[in-house]
């Protein structure tokens, strides 16, 4: 059975180690999307950051959101696929609150333009009602 979501989470180049998008819920190829990512209580580096009082990294946040982005910006049809997308900066991130073992982040990516092999991107997450995340990427194709 086709698919749009699973296959757009599919084309993400990450190994499952380092893949932090569990599922698409929402696409609007080359323009925006939703996507879905539960901190599972045995990530292994919860164990290290930090012990006793686990948080997920805020390089992981947005390493998800970039993930996000680059899958909404891969999916669009009036576009080629970038070969070799990559997060290559990141601007204006704020970490407004943290990201604790069982917690569901809901990510919310949009595509604000493309020059060449540069995508601009503007992410956010939550977790409930609360913002956790907010960020301004660029990703490159090779």
């Amino acid at each position: 059975m086709h698919d749009p979501l699973a296959e757009a989470l599919s084309a993400l180049p990450h190994g499952p180690e380092f893949r932090f998008l569990d599922e698409l819920t929402r696409l609007e190829p080359g323009q925006a999307g939703i996507g879905r990512y539960r901190l599972r209580t045995d990530a292994p580096f919860l164990r290290g950051h930090f012990p006793g009082q686990p948080l997920m990294p805020g390089v992981l946040l947005i390493e998800a959101a970039a993930q996000l982005a680059g899958t909404v910006a891969q999916s669009d049809p009036r576009q080629p696929p970038l070969p070799g997308l990559k997060l290559a900066a990141v601007r204006n991130a704020k970490f407004l609150d943290a990201v604790r073992p069982g917690d569901e982040l809901v990510i919310q990516a949009e595509i604000l333009g493309r020059i060449g092999r540069l995508i601009q991107a503007a992410a956010s997450a939550s977790v409930g009602e609360r913002l956790v995340l907010k960020v301004e990427l660029t990703l490159s194709g090779d």
